[in-house]
């Protein structure tokens, strides 16, 4: 994005500030629903700064202007910056203050901060409004100035719905509005606002291309017990659309209508995820109904995969090991030629990925990283930051497929060359742990957070560790990143029940020489009962050769060595139908056991 822009687009947005009496405006880098990615619309942060990294918050004020990001982004925010009015504030450094500290040092007393209500969830405002009543300050997330001064801002999307036939979701939606409404029910909630895209797109069975990666479709859902109504852009929706909504019940509604909706909601309580809902809700909310702040059911009903959805995610792991192991049987050889990048590996992934049909487009922004950079958590390689690869050392490459069957998650550190005996021992205890974890059997009602140490526990008996989560949930044709689940460090209280899918990816980092993680996505299912109850255990549906060249087998352990075996004996088995040729005599030699 050209900065040139940048002085007079903050003026523009300070001229909005003195006619509103504002002091200060915090620029999110959100959408109303809460997302992951945003569409260009909600790109607000990025249209005021000229900064487009992922993560950032802008904040305006009459004479200064600051933007924190994280250090993921410190570089090419100092870049992105220079000459545009903005300074950088390092987010992370301990030298740093946050915004909420910054902007009580900085405004005086009686000061109104101002932040979009369409983007800020109701907890965030509450915790901005907390942080700056304690120097005097207030917060009024009543304004939407881009509506104003951003001259060109992109439309909400419209690109057309689509049907997810129930033979692949697995469930009607009438039957899907039945639980929902039986949860409501239990909670005391006449209705519910259903705000994020991937839970409206999971209880509507339809997908959409509205947002980067994840394929959903820009909506809200107002669920009663007696009736629902989709609030979407009517150029969305094709007849057949239109007849699959009908055919469960529900309405349509243009999207904006959906304040009105709230305005005029007769019943007597609404549930609303605080964390998740954007605080222009309670703007807009009839005042004579009362708010029912709880987590959203859909999230914990959608965790749960029915038998055809976990058939559907064995189809694209499929589908994504024969693309894997093409690109592991194409990577050294090319290196070794020289002239391959970082984004050559995705390219060529993707060209690979694509000879499936199903294949409709990456499911996150994929990490090839080779050495140093992939010490960089989340390091994505760009036409500006692209290192070439060389035949030595480790690249670490995280990376993930949507298919019309499944969603897929996968990394694998791969040798190049020659390693450091450092190298690995690294990548052979941060391989112990993802075994640990991919072994255990453990109570019904176990959550994550129980079961993390079993990834670090061989780490942190050497003093290292990695600050990330080590799994996540993995939703179905919808987002990568999916909960209420997770397993990490800090306290994840959602149970990894029969049926859920999560991510097992521990990892390793040293800074300026190496990164490792490896990753399998993996579904929870029954193991045994016994007199103690119902215990469960994890499946692997990632189906891909884990590098065996840089294993030190003596810090592996018999156990371990045993499951890494029965592993690619059963990759091979599911695989090799698949393949031929170079590529089938690749997966063979990469799946001989150890």
């Amino acid at each position: 994005m050209s900065t040139k822009n940048i002085p007079a687009r903050i003026e523009a947005l300070r001229n909005y500030m003195r006619e509103k009496g504002l002091a200060a405006f915090i620029v999110l880098s959100s959408d109303a629903h809460s997302s992951e990615y945003v569409a260009d619309c909600w790109k607000a942060r990025e249209w005021i700064s000229g900064f487009d990294g992922s993560a950032g918050t802008a904040v305006v004020t009459l004479d200064d202007a600051r933007l924190w990001t994280d250090s993921r982004y410190w570089l090419a925010a100092e870049n992105s910056l220079a000459d545009t009015g903005f300074t950088l504030m390092k987010d992370g450094d301990v030298s740093t203050p946050s915004i909420t500290d910054w902007l009580c040092a900085t405004l005086e007393q009686g000061g109104v901060v101002s932040v979009d209500g369409t983007v800020c969830s109701i907890a965030e405002a509450k915790q901005w409004a907390a942080a700056l009543s304690t120097s005097g300050l207030s917060l009024d997330a009543s304004h939407e100035p881009f509506e104003q001064i951003w001259q060109g801002r992109p439309s909400v999307p419209a690109d057309k719905a689509v049907i997810m036939p129930c033979e692949v979701a697995g469930e009607s939606v009438a039957c899907k509005l039945q639980r929902l409404r039986e949860s409501l029910a239990n909670d005391a909630a006449d209705g519910m606002l259903v705000t994020m895209l991937d839970e409206v797109a999971w209880l509507t069975n339809l997908r959409g291309n509205d947002v980067a990666y994840n394929p959903v479709v820009v909506s809200y859902m107002l669920v009663t017990a007696t009736d629902a109504t989709l609030f979407i852009l009517p150029e969305k929706l094709t007849p057949e659309v239109s007849a699959h909504l009908a055919d469960a019940g529900i309405a349509t509604a243009a999207y904006g209508d959906v304040w009105q909706a709230l305005a005029s909601y007769a019943g007597n309580s609404i549930l609303l995820q605080p964390t998740r809902c954007n605080r222009a809700v309670l703007e807009y909310l009839n005042p004579a109904c009362q708010p029912i702040f709880k987590d959203s059911p859909v999230a914990a009903m959608k965790a749960v995969k029915n038998a055809t959805e976990i058939d559907g995610f064995k189809q694209a792991m499929l589908a994504e090991g024969v693309a894997m192991v093409k690109l592991l049987h194409w990577l050294q050889p090319a290196v070794e030629r020289g002239g391959i990048t970082e984004l050559d590996v995705d390219r060529q992934l993707t060209a690979f990925r694509s000879e499936d049909s199903r294949f409709t487009g990456l499911s996150f922004a994929t990490i090839a990283a080779y050495g140093p950079n992939a010490a960089i958590v989340h390091y994505e390689p760009t036409e500006e930051c692209n290192a070439p690869l060389q035949p030595r050392g480790l690249l670490l490459l995280d990376c993930g497929g949507q298919y019309t069957c499944g969603t897929t998650d996968i990394t694998r550190t791969i040798p190049l060359g020659p390693l450091s005996e450092e190298e690995r021992r690294s990548y052979t205890l941060v391989l112990r742990g993802h075994i640990s974890l991919a072994m255990a059997k453990f109570p019904l009602g176990t959550c994550g957070t129980q079961l993390d140490v079993l990834a670090r526990q061989w780490l942190w008996q050497e003093g290292e560790n990695y600050l990330h989560g080590t799994g996540h949930g993995v939703g179905h044709f919808l987002n990568v990143h999916e909960g209420p689940h997770q397993i990490r460090m800090n306290n994840m209280p959602a149970p990894l029940l029969p049926g859920v899918t999560v991510t097992n990816e521990p990892g390793l980092y040293k800074a300026g020489r190496y990164g490792i993680r490896i990753e399998n996505t993996m579904l929870v299912k029954e193991h045994c009962e016994t007199e103690f109850g119902t215990f469960c255990a994890m499946e692997p549906l990632t189906l891909c050769p884990i590098d065996t060249t840089a294993i030190i087998p003596s810090l592996l352990g018999d156990d371990a060595i045993a499951y890494l075996n029965e592993y690619h004996k059963q990759v091979y088995e599911m695989l090799a139908p698949h393949l031929s040729g170079e590529h089938l005599e690749f997966l063979k030699d990469s799946c001989k056991p150890i």
